[in-house]
């Protein structure tokens, strides 16, 4: 790969190494058999219409300009996938923040600029799970194009083959580390830490946990030869422990799914996000960067506790643990 917009489909992926031998096939407590959203995507697709348009009702279309907010995709595909968005619809997405005259920033830098307490009028982090090779096929050139930054987070053992995310039965392509490492020193997108396997963390216990959080970042160091700051929690499944170890473990700053705006007394452990979902209208996507969206849905706590809540700690009330 020779430029940061030209990616061969279907590139194959690292075999394991020795020293990263393939997890073996038995049932596995963290395991996320499924990606949902706060509620099935029908439903959450008719309460984000209606939310978008009481804000438009509301604010007539402005943005609440205090503190910064980070979007977040998985993929950027036309597949049928619920976390895929469609190639044209993200364009259009990037396209509506460039001429409205936002930066669009990487998750590092988002925490600089909180710590900083420096914060600009129009600002938003952006970001992207997993490391699906689409997101270099569609999103990277028009990141490139605006000049916008983002974070790409990766699970390392799914990366190199050793283990892959349970809630396909087929899994699409995915980014390989040489790709990763060309694409990092490129400076659009910038690799960071999203566990080795994308467990629950809360179905694990402490030993898991703890190498969950600790290897992905050391196994990520050792291939980009740089220090790696930023983790995603997946599904953003955290509680008072993930947090600990994560700080422990040396990282600077960790991502939520919880949704909301980011000041510079937010926890650097717990940033929010607000995910864009493959049926958003452009108005849904005004809607979530103008602050329409930074309370989180009804009924979503319910949800997110009946679904992920087996294990230690509560899903629930991560958004309210300090």
């Amino acid at each position: 790969m020779k430029e940061e917009s030209a990616m061969t489909p279907g590139a194959p992926k690292d075999s394991p190494s020795p020293s990263h031998p393939r997890l073996p096939d038995r049932p596995d407590p963290g395991a996320l058999r499924g990606i949902g959203p706060s509620l099935p995507y029908p439903v959450k697709a008719t309460v984000t219409r209606a939310r978008s348009a009481a804000w438009i009702a509301r604010s007539r279309g402005r943005s609440r300009v205090s503190g910064l907010r980070i979007l977040f995709y998985h993929r950027v595909s036309d597949a049928r996938d619920e976390l895929a968005v469609h190639p044209r619809r993200f364009r259009e997405q990037m396209d509506y923040l460039a001429s409205a005259g936002y930066q669009v920033l990487d998750i590092v830098q988002v925490a600089e600029l909180l710590e900083s307490d420096e914060l600009p009028e129009r600002a938003v982090g952006l970001n992207f799970d997993d490391g699906y090779l689409d997101v270099a096929e569609h999103a990277l050139p028009v990141l490139a194009e605006h000049g916008f930054r983002a974070t790409v987070f990766v699970a390392t053992g799914v990366t190199d083959g050793r283990t892959e995310f349970a809630w396909y039965q087929r899994q699409p392509a995915l980014l390989d580390w040489d790709d990763i490492v060309e694409l990092d020193r490129g400076g659009t997108l910038q690799f960071e830490a999203h566990t080795v396997t994308h467990p629950n963390l809360l179905a694990v216990d402490d030993r898991r946990a703890a190498s969950e959080i600790e290897d992905s970042k050391r196994e990520l160091e050792e291939r980009l030869g740089r220090p790696v700051t930023a983790l995603s929690y997946p599904a953003g499944l955290f509680g008072p422990r993930e947090r600990q170890l994560a700080r422990a473990a040396g990282y600077r700053v960790a991502v939520s799914c919880e949704p909301g705006v980011n000041i510079p007394g937010t926890n650097r452990f717990a940033l929010k996000r607000r995910q864009i979902d493959s049926r958003d209208r452009l108005l849904d996507f005004r809607a979530k960067v103008g602050g329409g969206h930074d309370t989180p849905l009804p009924l979503r706590g319910v949800y997110r506790r009946l679904r992920y809540g087996e294990g230690k700690g509560n899903p629930a009330s991560v958004s309210r643990a300090r």
